[in-house]
Formats: C-alpha cells, sequence, structure tokens
C-alpha cells in the first residue's frame, strides 16, 4: 500500500515543509510549526514524515504553536492516530523552545497539550542536550484488573497519565523480554480499551529501579516513553513494592520519576538532531 499524498505548504525557504527533529532516550518526534501545515491533515501527514523509510522517521508529529510561556502542541503518532501527551515529546518541545529563545537554567517552559499544561522547568543545558524536571500531574483510575489474552488471565493495572496505560508486573526482565511481544500488541488493542492504550511491562529490580519495556499505542515498541515511565512508576509503587522515587530504565535509557503530593514529578533529557526540510513523496 502506498503512502497517503497530502497537499504541503509552500514556505518561505520555497518549498516542503520545515522541520525540527528532537528525541528523548530514542524515542523520536519532529517538529512543525502548525501554520505551516495544510488543515485537516495532521493525521496523514503524521504517516508520511514519520514513515523510517519514505519519509524523515519519528515515532510522532508534534505541531505546534507559540505562546508567552512557551507552546501548545497537537500530537500524532506514527500511524497518524491521535495522542493527547507524551512526557518525551513535551521535552523534545521544550528544548526546541529553550534552544530558540536561549533560556538560562532554572528556566520554566510551559507546554500547553491535549492532557492540560505542562511544566518543565530547565536543570540543565548542554548542547545539544537539554534536561528537565516535568510536573506532569496525577495518576487517575489507578487499579487492578484481570484480562484474558490469548485464552490466558493477565493480571494488569490500569490508569491514565493524561495518556491510557496498561502495565504488566512481572517477575524479571527476562520475563518481561519473553512475554512482550505476545502481550504488547494484544493488550495495545485489546476490547477493553476500545481507544487503544499504551502497554509497559515492568519488572521491579529494586525499590528504586525498575526497568521496562513499551509498546505504545499507534507506533509499537520504542525505545522510551516519558508518560509509559510515569504510569509504570505509580503502578509499581501501588502494587509492586517500589518507592515512591524510582528510576525507570528503557532500551534508551533512564528517566527519574517521583511520585510526589503535588503529582508526578519526571526528569530527564531530550537532544534536538537537526533542522531541515521534507520534500515529500
Amino acid at each position: 500500500m502506498g503512502l497517503p499524498r497530502v497537499q504541503r505548504p509552500v514556505t518561505a525557504t520555497g518549498g516542503g515543509l520545515e522541520f525540527t527533529k528532537g528525541h528523548a532516550c530514542g524515542n523520536d518526534f519532529l517538529l512543525a510549526q502548525a501554520g505551516d501545515l495544510p488543515q485537516g491533515s495532521l493525521g496523514p501527514l503524521a504517516r508520511a514524515i514519520c514513515h523510517r523509510h519514505h519519509g524523515v522517521g519519528a515515532d510522532g508529529l508534534i505541531a505546534y504553536r507559540r505562546t508567552a510561556a512557551g507552546a501548545s502542541m497537537l500530537l500524532r503518532n506514527a500511524d497518524g492516530s491521535r495522542a493527547e501527551v507524551s512526557g518525551n515529546g513535551v521535552r523534545c518541545l521544550a528544548a526546541w523552545m529553550v534552544v530558540t529563545d536561549g533560556s538560562p537554567i532554572g528556566h520554566d517552559v510551559v507546554i500547553e497539550t491535549e492532557a492540560g499544561a505542562k511544566t518543565l522547568t530547565l536543570l540543565d543545558a548542554a548542547a545539544p542536550r537539554y534536561t528537565f524536571r516535568a510536573q506532569m500531574g496525577d495518576p487517575e483510575g489507578l487499579r487492578q484488573e484481570t484480562l484474558v489474552v490469548d485464552g490466558e488471565p493477565v493480571q494488569v493495572v490500569v490508569l491514565s497519565v493524561g495518556n491510557p496505560q496498561c502495565i504488566v508486573l512481572v517477575d524479571s526482565f527476562a520475563d518481561a523480554e519473553r512475554r512482550f511481544e505476545r502481550l504488547g500488541p494484544r493488550l495495545a488493542t485489546h476490547e477493553r480499551f476500545p481507544a487503544g492504550t499504551n502497554v509497559e511491562l515492568v519488572a521491579v529490580e529494586r525499590p528504586d529501579r525498575l526497568r521496562i519495556l513499551i509498546w505504545e499505542r499507534g507506533v509499537g515498541p520504542t525505545a522510551a516513553s516519558g508518560t509509559g515511565a510515569c504510569a509504570a512508576a505509580a503502578a509499581a509503587a501501588a502494587f509492586g513494592g517500589a518507592a515512591g522515587a524510582v528510576d525507570v530504565v528503557s532500551p534508551g535509557g533512564s528517566q527519574r520519576v517521583e511520585l510526589a503530593p503535588a503529582g508526578i514529578r519526571l526528569t530527564g533529557w531530550a537532544e534536538i538532531v537537526c533542522r531541515g526540510t521534507w520534500l515529500g513523496m
């Protein structure tokens, strides 16, 4: 099946779509100014530009507009589907705001998402890598359930951290690796979640250290997930014996999650990779 063709805007550079690419622990995003995007085509555009071979390649496309405090954003997954928020995506966008504004250490960047405003504080700026502590809000609907997958009962923890999450607490990381390719896609599209869900298999290695594997809704396996790390920490603290402050290690790197009275705090870095012009097919 061919990629969808979309009408692209003509920019001041003479044609194509101007973009910035960033990643946080390997979870990568393309950033484009919303005013440069054709109306009503964000989903098809995301599928085309995020394609790993025919496009630029990314886990998602962020359309943003500058605001007085930072930026507002809409996020589409690599398959064009809607995502309410991404912890790594907001860090990538905040990093780009810091680059363009020349902001100092300690500066707050407010990113408005479909899951509410997220405030990110710049902790370190060693270009091209920028470290932030983000206020991610409170987990909601945290509870255990048993779902049937291929005839097998699977105990999960479901919750929302601005987007839907399904956590499987496993005995070891080897167990997570063994079960990931089967449980990840089946839980992500399980009938329990009509709009789909993000899935993490989580091993509590120590009270202050988790290792996770991530199957993102609309993407598939990803190297990291900020909201997935938050959800994993909340689930492991409630039902897996984890502490309230943990390092969450995914294939792409480690993020720090603190379950504070004022809400979840997520600390990690984002890196600006490049800027370019996408000329399309």
